[in-house]
């Protein structure tokens, strides 16, 4: 499938499509609809503080990850073509696919899982045979913030890197921006065909958090403070923390 999905899309990235591009993609896929206002503040306000707290452990994992990255990038045209595709071959061992999710301006989400060792170029064959047929010809461009990173087909810096080699193995988010501005507005609905749109589903629920424990040694009776308190909107600790400085 792979092999079809490329085949539909040249260098660019963005060329007009063909009748068999004009198929909707196999059912290995899945579609997002944006949460809504509600459902969003509704879940926020019934996550604790410690939801909003990163450990330390999710700081160092982040600073890894960007770390990876940039050794990778800055160090790619320096290491021996052994070394790269040794580097590669373990990489492809312990993440043989890799789960693409490409987020519209609206927040509508595809998601779809792609063997690590294809190009970038296997992903825009796949959004733009998802999309309308009145949308397939306008050119778009996948990237990632932060920090911002365009994945253009034409940049000979991406466009024969595996996804291992990008850096987006085992999963990644990807955004989606138009080169019709009018297609990237957050109310824009996602064009994509209808028989992709109606397979839309919600987004995962947040991961079940526990309510942070009483404080020992204070009184379960709640005092009038402490209920004027409770009616107001929860802050996050980082939050109130930037506030008081």
């Amino acid at each position: 499938m792979a092999d079809n999905l490329q085949s539909s899309t040249q260098a660019s990235g963005t060329s007009t499509p063909s009748s068999s591009a004009r198929e909707a993609p196999a059912a290995e896929f899945k579609v997002y609809r944006p949460p809504s206002a509600s459902t969003t503040s509704r879940r926020l306000e019934e996550l604790p503080d410690s939801y909003f707290t990163p450990s330390p452990g999710d700081l160092k994992a982040a600073q890894a990850t960007l770390s990876a990255r940039t050794r990778a990038l800055v160090d790619a045209p320096l290491r021996l073509r052994a070394q790269r595709e040794a580097a590669e071959k373990s990489k492809r061992d312990r993440w043989p696919n890799t789960t693409i999710r490409v987020r519209f301006s609206d927040r509508t989400q595809l998601e779809k899982t792609f063997p690590s060792t294809d190009k970038i170029r296997s992903v825009y064959a796949f959004v733009r045979s998802s999309l309308r047929d009145d949308v397939k010809s306008i050119k778009f461009i996948l990237y990632q913030s932060p920090p911002k990173r365009d994945l253009k087909v034409s940049d000979p810096t991406v466009r024969d890197l595996s996804l291992v080699e990008l850096q987006l193995a085992p999963s990644s988010i990807l955004l989606l921006r138009f080169e019709d501005e009018s297609l990237n507005g957050t109310s824009v609905p996602a064009p994509l065909l209808s028989s992709i749109a109606a397979r839309a589903i919600e987004l995962p629920k947040p991961p079940a958090v526990d309510a942070e424990p009483p404080k020992a040694g204070k009184s379960a009776i709640p005092s009038a403070t402490t209920s004027s308190t409770n009616t107001e909107k929860k802050i996050p600790k980082w939050l109130k923390a930037g506030l008081r400085k």
